[in-house]
């Protein structure tokens, strides 16, 4: 099988030779050719000039072989296709204005992403010419209340208060929010997709923030108009919530194609709610601790075999880490993950995820 035939083939939960795998920011700071091309550009220039993010997404497919390509990007473009200021300082991203009041989102322009974000439709194509088909092309984008988080508190936070004072004084402005955002994210996605991406990832980084039920009130609408508009479309979306244990049901009820697991979630318990749902299949992905990365070789083929067992050992998994790599990880450890799941084997009839 190529690459991109063993990725597709285990989305659509048919027979692979081996689990796919990628990883989270795959296309980042831990690669040394990666900070060489940052030497000479700002973050922002190497998100904005197609030529530069083609070459940042394909350097961990050069590298270590693995079975999918995520476009070099951030999920800070969408704040800025409505007008809001977005900067990137050390220490974190800076948005402003922040939208604190029901006015303030009144005035929000509708995002024309296809004119303001053209260049990420631009470095798509290009990505899909330069991959000719040997490896599967991943679009993303955040996720509403990720990306309301951002564009009311106006840059990161620890307790996001004022996100959620709004939540809990004035939901029908939070509520009017998520959903000019989900409009946008819709259109930002299928950009992507008729831009050559075979599937889209959808980053809910602060989902887990929320209680349950806040989450299933407020939240889970908009994710999920976002996840069916795809998917009438024909085209396959992925989701990933950080931290989000508790939510581990309304992630599953979202029925999106795969489901990326954090770290801290046991894959064995989700593989066991999907299938007592019977709905749709769901791939699951992940869940690697990015720090396992760390470890001696031995412990990450280990874990690998662990993970791959956890998910049935079959069609319903692609391998990946349960978030981002981060900038000091080795490369002998990204090396270790990426061969111990390609030494994997799948049993013919073997079932996964959701079958």
């Amino acid at each position: 099988m190529t690459h991109r035939e063993r990725f597709l083939a285990a989305l659509n939960h048919q027979p692979v030779d081996r689990p796919p795998v990628w990883l989270m920011r795959q296309a980042g700071r831990f690669l040394p050719e990666y900070r060489e091309v940052r030497k000479g550009h700002s973050f922002l220039d190497m998100v904005r000039t197609p030529e530069l993010a083609t070459e940042v997404t394909l350097q961990p497919l050069r590298r270590f072989g693995i079975d999918a390509a995520i476009l070099f990007s951030d999920i800070l473009t969408i704040p800025e296709a409505f007008g809001m200021r977005v900067d990137f300082p050390e220490g974190g991203p800076v948005l402003s204005p922040p939208l604190r009041t029901a006015e303030d989102v009144r005035r929000l322009p509708r995002a024309e992403v296809r004119e303001s974000l053209h260049y990420v439709g631009d470095a798509v194509r290009m990505i899909h010419g330069e991959l000719g088909g040997k490896h599967a092309l991943l679009g993303f984008s955040g996720a509403p209340w990720t990306l309301a988080c951002y564009m009311v508190e106006g840059k990161g936070s620890k307790s996001y208060d004022t996100i959620k004072a709004m939540l809990y004084s004035a939901p029908e402005t939070l509520t009017a929010l998520l959903d000019k955002l989900a409009d946008a994210v819709i259109d930002y996605l299928l950009m992507q997709l008729e831009a050559g991406a075979d599937a889209v990832q959808l980053f809910d980084t602060w989902a887990g923030e929320l209680r349950a039920a806040d989450y299933d009130k407020y939240v889970r609408p908009s994710t999920l108009r976002i996840i069916q508009a795809i998917q009438a479309k024909g085209h396959k979306i992925m989701v990933f919530a950080r931290h989000p244990g508790h939510l581990t049901e309304s992630t599953v009820r979202l029925g999106a194609d795969g489901l990326g697991l954090d770290w801290r979630v046991d894959m064995a318990q989700v593989r066991k709610a999907l299938l007592g749902l019977g709905q749709r299949p769901t791939v699951l992905q992940g869940n690697l601790d990015p720090i396992e990365l760390f470890a001696p070789r031995e412990h990450i083929e280990r874990r690998v075999q662990e993970m791959f067992a956890a998910a049935g050992g079959g069609t319903g998994w692609i391998a990946n880490l349960g978030h981002g790599v981060v900038p000091p990880t080795p490369i002998a450890g990204v090396e270790a993950f990426v061969n111990a799941v390609q030494a994997l084997r799948v049993a013919p009839m073997a079932g996964g995820a959701g079958q």
